[in-house]
């Protein structure tokens, strides 16, 4: 049975972003027309994903209400003559079964996925971290490219790789690659933000996984690390000390991930897409460039 099931974490705070994350969970900023989560959604459901599980926390209420089907608001279009805005609420209808469990104590992103296990159970799955589109709009194919190398390789883990500036290497957990890279290649080790020096390439983690069940028994053992969390990286580097094989898959060029885990990475991402639109996207260049003349005098 070909893996249909997505685990999304969505439980993080987002304190990086305070005091937009306040009230409202990061992965419901606005991302141009969308929240971002709804991006994270849609590339999911063109790769085949038929089973969506969301690990929540404390103020994540937004994002399940989010795709709800609002009953309500669609009568309301209809009865004030809106009915053109209907196709905004498109992605209400995706064939997508959504489930929600929490993350009870915020223990890291290893623990996230740990708090899948009692749904997940002996399945293997993809993880999607809710706060990266992979992608100009998530127009991007990675995970079903995942899913098919999975599958066909019979792997215990496959993870999405982009590169990255050599100087940017000490904010990612970065490949070791085993033998020549190719756009499909093994991994020997994750190296967690290493020096310019000791890094071993410059192909950084790109929050897109695909795992076989024996991940959470690698969790489970995983003890907890800086800032007393349980890290997904040391629970694949388990993996392959086990003697596991575990790949990693290089994002194309196109397959750009946009992360708004803080101020400038959020920013930079919604001003390209929100230049990339095709209704105010030509005059907001315009505009922009007017702005760039002002602020460089």
């Amino acid at each position: 049975m070909s893996v249909d099931l997505a685990v999304v974490p969505v439980a993080g705070r987002g304190t990086r972003l305070l005091p937009l994350t306040k009230s409202q969970p990061k992965e419901m900023l606005p991302m141009g027309r969308k929240p971002v989560v709804q991006y994270v959604v849609e590339e999911l459901a063109r790769c085949g994903i038929g089973r969506l599980l969301f690990v929540t926390g404390p103020g994540k209420t937004a994002i399940e209400n989010h795709f709800d089907i609002d009953a309500e608001l669609i009568d309301s279009l209809r009865a004030t003559g809106k009915e053109e805005l209907l196709t905004e609420l498109a992605f209400e209808r995706e064939d997508i079964e959504y489930f929600y469990t929490r993350q009870r104590r915020q223990l890291g992103l290893g623990h996230a996925v740990l708090c899948a296990r009692p749904v997940v159970g002996s399945q293997s799955f993809v993880v999607a971290l809710g706060d990266s589109i992979i992608g100009m709009h998530a127009q991007s194919e990675v995970v079903a490219t995942m899913i098919e190398k999975f599958e066909s390789s019979r792997c215990a883990a496959i993870i999405a790789f982009e590169e990255v500036p050599r100087e940017e290497v000490v904010h990612y957990g970065i490949a070791q690659p085993r033998g020549q890279i190719d756009d499909v290649f093994e991994l020997d080790d994750l190296i967690e933000k290493p020096t310019v020096d000791e890094a071993p390439s410059n192909l950084a983690v790109a929050a897109r996984y695909v795992f076989s069940p024996a991940i959470f028994d690698c969790l489970e053992k995983t003890p907890r690390g800086k800032g007393n969390e349980i890290q997904l990286t040391d629970a694949v580097r388990m993996l392959i000390r086990e003697g596991r094989q575990v790949l990693g898959v290089r994002l194309m060029p196109h397959e750009q991930r946009f992360d708004i885990g803080n101020f400038e990475s959020y920013f930079l991402a919604f001003a390209e897409f929100a230049m990339a639109d095709e209704q105010y996207g030509p005059s907001l260049q315009r505009r922009m460039g007017e702005l760039l003349e002002r602020y460089q005098r």
